[in-house]
């Protein structure tokens, strides 16, 4: 690998306070995406044009989108989940959008009361009307290793899911481990599948750590040869389906790990954990990344 050799996508200000019980006041949000900004990091997922009625965490999207201080070389990816998001995202001066569906059947049904066939072809107008006006589209494949409806999930879904988004049009595709049951073997052996597939270079993982095995998941697929990786800063949110569900894997973590490899990612981990105890303090609780609570330490 080269130099920048792994692209973090903090994907905290969405995909973290969307599932935080607390809410966060608006200049707030502002603040934490500005703060990311400074740590070096390049990929901040900014937030969310979902119905405010199913996320009043991200209702204030435009506002916070339109306030932020957009740094060069950063890209702020948002959420959109139909083509009404994608004109507010539009609107709010989006170049970067974000589709999100499930490898998954029952998850899906539960998520978005839809099945995968059908959220993908709400995904058809978004990608061509992307592609006319130069916007680029990530694609999240969620319940790549297991769902708390079905439980196991073919790995051929996932590669099913996963082609299908990349043929229409998006430039990488996240596979996330939304309830956080994946270990090492399992997590390497899914994204080859994958991979035989899709260019390695157009995937990234996401793991949210429920039992602990997301750094592991992470080395394991890093040692196969993806180079990029969702995380969330202080590890917030986690899905509220996964039973004892305890957050995205901590950015702060992440970091430290790849480091110690040896690899660059460009982010400042002291400037990041103290963002992460900043945002930590806002949410009324300890931060969910160890590296942070070591370093703070008494």
């Amino acid at each position: 690998m080269s130099s920048d050799d792994i692209r973090i996508v903090e994907v905290g200000p969405r995909d973290g306070l969307q599932n935080e019980k607390t809410i966060i006041a608006t200049a707030a949000k502002i603040e934490l995406i500005d703060r990311l900004s400074a740590t070096g990091l390049r990929s901040i997922e900014a937030t969310s044009f979902v119905s405010p009625k199913w996320v009043p965490q991200l209702a204030d999207a435009a506002e916070v989108f339109a306030a932020i201080q957009r740094r060069e070389g950063v890209s702020y990816p948002v959420l959109v989940p139909n083509e009404t998001g994608y004109d507010r995202a539009r609107a709010a001066g989006a170049s970067e959008v974000a589709v999100f569906t499930a490898a998954s059947e029952a998850f899906n049904q539960k998520n978005i009361n839809a099945s995968i066939d059908e959220s993908l072809e709400r995904f058809v107008p978004v990608l061509q009307r992307a592609g006319a006006d130069g916007v680029r589209v990530r694609g999240y494949v969620s319940t790549v290793l297991g769902c708390p409806y079905q439980g196991e999930v073919p790995v051929a879904d996932v590669v099913r899911v996963a082609a299908r988004l990349h043929a229409l049009g998006c430039y990488e595709i996240s596979l996330g481990d939304t309830i956080g049951i994946g270990t090492p073997h399992k997590a390497r052996a899914m994204l080859k599948a994958v991979a035989a597939e899709i260019p390695l270079s157009a995937l990234a993982v996401h793991f949210h750590d429920t039992y602990g095995q997301a750094l592991a998941n992470i080395l394991a697929c890093v040692e196969a040869g993806v180079s990029v990786v969702d995380a969330a800063v202080s590890g917030t949110g986690g899905c509220p389906y996964a039973r004892g569900a305890s957050g995205n894997v901590a950015t702060e973590d992440v970091v430290y790990l790849l480091h110690g490899l040896g690899l660059r990612t460009g982010v400042d981990p002291a400037l990041l954990s103290d963002t992460g105890r900043w945002l930590s303090a806002l949410l009324g609780r300890d931060s969910g990344s160890k590296v942070t609570r070591a370093r703070f330490a008494a």
